[in-house]
């Protein structure tokens, strides 16, 4: 029997440690630092996810046959590099292949590079050069911060004078420091936007199925950009034909190009994707497992997941199986989320909900004997049933058994396919 351990505390990682702990190869999983949420499933170790130092010893102590990364932030930081360094087996990519996410300039010079399907886009340092450039753009007008920005850093609007003010905050007031600095001004792609992650080691990929992620904070995509309001998967209308197409013409040759760039990519590779009437192009690249994606993918995976990334790290191929049920989430964030919000409200309900909901946590802590909120996002609801319609009904049905006085949730998740 095996252990696992999972770097991270939402709901991402939540559900990674609940999967691992489904798996008849794992007697036990630990998470640095976890939630309370998953205290029922996994032994929550209180290590920073930055202290690669001490997680090597615990890993080397506690016998662990295998670590998975969740959040972005440790992979930049290069903890792959320091675990291999070590001899331990990390399912991640070293610092210089996590690039793909943590420089959007990178992604898409390696794109053009290797004629990987993407939007026309031009790279600036200057914000008078780059509200200058936007004369050569149509709106809607997409402005991207090259660096990391918690999946915040993307602007959309109509206005060339909004455009410009946001430039003016990303490169010469600082928004998000030093990612916003440099900006991608970027081509508005038209069509469906989805979720295409694969586990990846080096050539060999493996696709995962797709999933649609609401990243808006409110209904019918209106407000701010989140970490993610909710998702399904599968996606009904994208057809197997372009799933095969965003595989061969995105993901596979993603995967060639860092090896032949001497970044060869170990872990899970996220390509956010549109759907356009000349097929699938990339938004942007991920990493690591998306979130709430891995929320709604993972429950459908019939395989185990502790032998598909085994195998896959000892270069096999392995084969994944997936339920024919659809999967829907739902988040229920903080009021004032993704700006500024307070925590600390108790949350109740969670002890009445019927057996087969999923609940992964992702920002709840204790207040003494009580569970509150504790982040942005605090609860992932998700709910597999035999279509989307019954899976969506499903899902808020539930969460009308949660209290709480200070969470909000979009209502129309899935709605479309009604």
């Amino acid at each position: 029997m095996s252990k696992v351990l999972i770097i991270g505390n939402g709901g991402r990682e939540h559900a990674l440690a609940w999967k691992f702990s489904r798996s008849p190869q794992v007697d036990r999983v630990y998470v640095a630092k976890g939630n309370p949420g998953m205290e029922v499933i996994a032994e929550l170790v209180d290590i920073s996810p930055f202290n690669f130092e001490a997680l090597v010893s615990f890993v080397k102590s506690e016998h662990i046959s295998l670590t998975v990364v969740g959040p972005e932030d440790p992979l930049m930081g290069g903890i792959a590099d320091h675990f291999e360094k070590e001899g331990l087996s990390i399912f991640a990519p070293k610092a210089n292949a996590a690039i793909i996410e943590g420089s959007k300039t990178f992604a898409k010079d390696l794109m053009s590079k290797y004629n990987i399907p993407t939007a026309r886009h031009k790279t600036f340092t200057d914000c008078k050069e780059a509200c200058d450039a936007l004369t050569s753009f149509t709106p809607p007008y997409v402005l991207k911060a090259d660096g990391l920005a918690n999946g915040k850093g993307v602007v959309i609007t109509e206005s060339i004078e909004e455009a410009k003010s946001a430039l003016n905050d990303l490169m010469i007031k600082g928004l998000f420091n030093e990612a916003g600095k440099t900006v991608l001004i970027e081509e508005f792609l038209r069509g469906f936007e989805f979720t295409f992650m694969a586990l990846v080691h080096g050539e060999n990929v493996v696709p995962l199925i797709p999933a649609k992620d609401y990243s808006q904070a409110y209904d019918e995509d209106k407000g701010p950009n989140t970490g993610g309001m909710g998702g399904f998967s599968p996606i009904p209308h994208i057809s197997e034909a372009d799933i095969a197409k965003a595989r061969d013409s995105i993901l596979v040759p993603v995967a060639k190009a860092m090896v032949k760039e001497g970044r060869s990519f170990t872990g899970v590779l996220y390509a956010g994707l549109m759907a356009t009437e000349d097929g699938p192009k990339v938004i942007e690249f991920n990493a690591r497992f998306g979130d709430p994606e891995t929320e709604v993918v993972l429950p459908l995976m019939d395989s185990d997941i502790y032998t598909v990334i085994t195998e896959l790290l000892n270069g096999k191929k392995p084969i994944v199986t997936w339920s024919n049920d659809y999967a829907l989430s739902v988040a229920l964030a903080s009021k004032g989320y993704p700006g500024k919000y307070e925590t600390g409200f108790e949350i109740t309900g969670l002890d009445t909900l019927d057996s087969g909901t999923l609940v992964f946590h992702s920002g709840t802590g204790y207040s003494g004997e009580r569970l509150v909120t504790n982040g942005g996002r605090v609860l992932i609801v998700t709910k597999r049933a035999a279509n989307l319609f019954e899976a969506r009904e499903a899902v808020y049905d539930e969460i009308k058994k949660i209290r709480c006085d200070n969470l909000f949730y979009r209502m129309d998740i899935g709605r479309f396919n009604q």
